[in-house]
C-alpha cells in the first residue's frame, strides 16, 4: 500500500499524492451520489474515508486522520439508516428529504459548537495531534454534523458541508494537501447544486391540502 502515499505528479509546484487524489475523487463521487439521494453515497464515502485515512496518517496528522475514521463509522451508520427507512420514505426509488425542525437545528448548532470547543481543547492540550487545533477541530466536528444530518435526510446537511468547506480549503492548502484543497473548492460548487435540488425535493414532498378540506 506504500504506493498510495507516493507522488502522482506535480502541478504549479504542488506535489500531488496518489492517496490524496484517489480518496478525494471518490469523495466527489460520493457527494454527487448524495445529491442524487442514492444509497450508494455511503459505501463510496466509506472507501474515500479509508484511503484518506492512509494519506493523513502517513503525514502524522492525527486530527485529519481521525476525521476519516468518523467518516467511515458514520457512513456505515448512514448506509444502514437509509437501507432501513429508504423504501418507506422513497421518492422515485431514492431517499426522501426534508428540512430539520427548529429543535433539530438547535441540536445541530449546539452540538457543533460544543464539539468544536471540546476537540480543539484536546488538540491544544496535545499539540502532536494537530498543528492547527481550532480549524482542524472545526472541520472534524463539522463533518460529523453534516453526515449526521445527511443520514437523517435533512436539507441542512448541505449548509453544514458549505461551512466546512469555508475552513477546509485554506486548511488543506496550508497543510500541503493541495489536491484536497482543490477538491474542497469543487465540493463548494456541488454543495450549492445539491442544496438547491434537495430544497426543491423537500417542497414537493409536502402534500397540498385539498380544496374544501380541513387543514
Amino acid at each position: 500500500m506504500n504506493w498510495l502515499n507516493g507522488e502522482a505528479f506535480t502541478v504549479l509546484g504542488q506535489h500531488i499524492k496518489w492517496s490524496d487524489m484517489i480518496g478525494n475523487t471518490i469523495g466527489l463521487i460520493a457527494l454527487a451520489l448524495g445529491w442524487r439521494r442514492s444509497i450508494w453515497t455511503w459505501p463510496a464515502q466509506f472507501v474515500s474515508g479509508l484511503i484518506l485515512f492512509v494519506a493523513f496518517a502517513a503525514g502524522h496528522l492525527s486530527g485529519s486522520a481521525g476525521k476519516q475514521v468518523v467518516v467511515m463509522v458514520v457512513a456505515a451508520g448512514g448506509w444502514l439508516a437509509w437501507t432501513r427507512r429508504g423504501r418507506q420514505q422513497a421518492q422515485g426509488g431514492s431517499i426522501a428529504v426534508r428540512f430539520a425542525t427548529w429543535r433539530e437545528r438547535a441540536f445541530l448548532l449546539g452540538g457543533a459548537a460544543v464539539g468544536t470547543v471540546a476537540v480543539a481543547g484536546l488538540f491544544t492540550a496535545y499539540p502532536a495531534l494537530s498543528w492547527d487545533p481550532w480549524p482542524d477541530a472545526y472541520v472534524f466536528v463539522g463533518t460529523i454534523v453534516a453526515m449526521f444530518a445527511q443520514a437523517r435526510g435533512m436539507v441542512e446537511f448541505w449548509f453544514a458541508w458549505l461551512l466546512v468547506d469555508l475552513v477546509g480549503v485554506p486548511l488543506n492548502f496550508a497543510n500541503g494537501y493541495a489536491f484536497s484543497g482543490f477538491v474542497y473548492v469543487i465540493y463548494g460548487a456541488l454543495v450549492l447544486w445539491g442544496m438547491r435540488d434537495w430544497w426543491l425535493r423537500s417542497r414537493t414532498s409536502v402534500k397540498p391540502v385539498l380544496e374544501g378540506a380541513t387543514a
